[in-house]
C-alpha cells in the first residue's frame, strides 16, 4: 500500500547521544513516536530504515578531513588543538563513542527520506533524528557532527537538479545550512529564530542575503527575545509563503526544531503549541501548491523532551498524513507509560489551553519591533526575487 507519508526510524538513532546530562537527548523521537502511535495514527508500514550514509556522501559538505576528525576522536588520538579546531570535545559536543556511526547515520536516515520522496514512493517522508542545521564544513557546532539536511539539499541539487527550498523554524539560526548554500541561486534558505543578539550561533541578520549568483535566496527572519504565538505567526505567514511563491521550489525540505515554545530551557521565544500546527499546516500547502506534494521533513533542536517535542512532531506527523484535528486529549495510556519517569507533570491536551501562560509584559513593543523586522524583509524579496 502506498502512503502518502513514511517516517525513517531505526533504534541506530539513540546513539546519537553525549551523554545523560546533555540537553540533546534522542529519547524524545522514542517518546514522540510512541505519542503518535498511542493516537493511532501511524501504520507500521510506514516506517522506513536508515542508513549509515557513505563517506563521499559526507563529503558532499563536509571536508574529508573533518570526517576523519570525527572518526578518530573516540579513541584519544587527536590533540586536544585538533579536537577544538573541529569543535568537539567541547561542552556543546563532547565525544562519545561510535560518535561517526551514529552522526553518519542520521544523515543517512535523511538521505533515504530524500530518496523516498524524489522517487515517488511517497509524497512526504520525515526523519526526526535530523535536522542537525549548525555543523559547518570542517567543524561540528551545537550539538550537531554532520549537516544532514545539508548534505540532503546537495544530494538533491546533485541527483535531481531541483530547486530546493529549505525552511527552518527553530529558535536558533540555521546557519551551517545558510552557508553551505549561500551563492547558490537554486537554494533558497528561509531561517525564522531568536535574533542572535541573544542566542546561539549569534547569526541570522537580515542583512545576510546570499552572494554571487545567489544574492536574495537567504532570508532570515531575526524576531525580538519574548515573542508570543501572534507575533510569530505574522512574521511566519507574511514572509514564507511569499518567498517560496517567488521562488517556485521543485521540492521542499523543512527543518522542525520545536525550542521556540516558552517551555524550552534554552531559548527566550514564548511560543506556544499553537505554532506548532501552524507552521507543517502552511509547508503542507505550499509543497502541493508549488512541488506536486514533495516534501521531507527533518527534526531540530527542542530541549523540553517530554512536554513539548512530543507534543510538536506528532502535529507534523499527523498533518503529513491529513489526519491533524484542531485540538485533541493525550491517550492515557502514553500518559500512564511516561509519567512515572517525567520530572514535570504531562500535559493532557495536544494543544495548549487557552490562558496558560500570562502575557509578555513588552508585547506591544516586541510586536513593533518584528513588524519592522518583517517589513523590511519584505521589502528585499520584492527587490530581489
Amino acid at each position: 500500500m502506498r502512503h502518502s507519508a513514511l517516517m525513517v526510524y531505526g533504534d541506530a538513532f539513540q546513539r546519537y547521544r553525549f551523554h545523560d546530562n546533555h540537553p540533546f537527548q534522542p529519547k524524545r523521537i522514542q517518546l514522540t513516536l510512541d505519542l503518535i502511535r498511542s493516537f493511532g495514527w501511524m501504520e507500521e508500514d510506514q516506517l522506513i530504515a536508515p542508513r549509515k550514509a557513505a563517506d563521499k556522501e559526507l563529503t558532499r559538505t563536509h571536508e574529508e578531513s573533518f570526517i576523519e576528525a570525527v572518526k578518530q576522536a573516540p579513541d584519544g588520538s587527536l590533540s586536544p588543538e585538533q579536537l577544538e579546531a573541529c569543535g568537539l570535545g567541547t561542552e556543546d559536543n563532547p565525544i562519545f563513542p561510535g560518535m561517526h556511526e551514529a552522526a553518519a547515520t542520521v544523515v543517512g536516515g535523511t538521505l533515504v527520506a530524500a530518496e523516498q520522496v524524489m522517487s515517488g514512493k511517497c509524497e512526504h517522508a520525515l526523519n526526526l533524528a535530523g535536522g542537525l542545521h549548525h555543523a559547518l564544513r570542517g567543524r561540528a557546532s551545537g550539538f550537531c557532527i554532520y549537516n544532514d539536511a545539508a548534505i540532503a539539499i546537495a544530494w538533491l541539487r546533485k541527483e535531481y537538479d531541483v530547486r530546493v527550498l529549505y525552511i527552518d523554524t527553530d529558535a536558533h539560526h540555521g546557519d551551517g545550512v545558510q552557508w553551505a548554500f549561500y551563492d547558490d541561486p537554486q537554494v533558497m534558505t528561509i531561517s525564522i529564530h531568536e535574533t542572535g543578539k541573544y542566542l546561539f550561533p549569534g547569526t541570522g541578520s537580515v542583512y545576510e542575503r546570499g552572494q554571487g549568483p545567489g544574492f536574495g535566496t537567504s532570508i532570515n527572519l531575526p524576531l525580538d527575545a519574548f515573542t508570543e504565538d501572534e507575533s510569530w505567526l505574522d512574521a511566519f505567514r507574511r514572509v514564507v509563503p511569499e518567498a517560496a511563491r517567488r521562488f517556485r521550489p521543485d521540492v521542499i525540505l523543512s527543518q522542525n526544531g520545536c525550542d521556540a515554545h516558552r517551555y524550552d530551557p534554552l531559548t527566550h521565544l514564548s511560543a506556544t503549541m499553537r505554532i506548532y500546527r501552524e507552521i507543517p499546516r502552511t509547508v503542507h500547502q505550499l509543497a502541493h501548491e508549488l512541488c506536486d506534494g514533495r516534501w521531507i521533513a527533518v527534526g531540530g533542536g527542542g530541549y523540553d523532551m517530554w512536554r513539548v517535542v512530543p507534543r510538536a512532531w506528532t502535529w507534523l506527523w499527523a498533518e503529513m498524513n491529513d489526519c491533524a484535528p484542531e485540538e485533541a486529549a493525550i491517550p492515557k495510556a502514553w500518559l500512564r507509560r511516561w509519567q512515572p519517569e517525567s520530572p514535570v507533570d504531562l500535559p493532557q491536551t495536544l494543544h495548549d489551553p487557552d490562558g496558560l501562560f500570562s502575557p509578555i509584559p513588552r508585547r506591544a513593543e516586541i510586536t513593533e519591533k518584528n513588524r519592522r523586522t518583517v517589513d523590511q524583509v519584505l521589502q528585499m524579496i520584492k527587490n530581489h526575487l
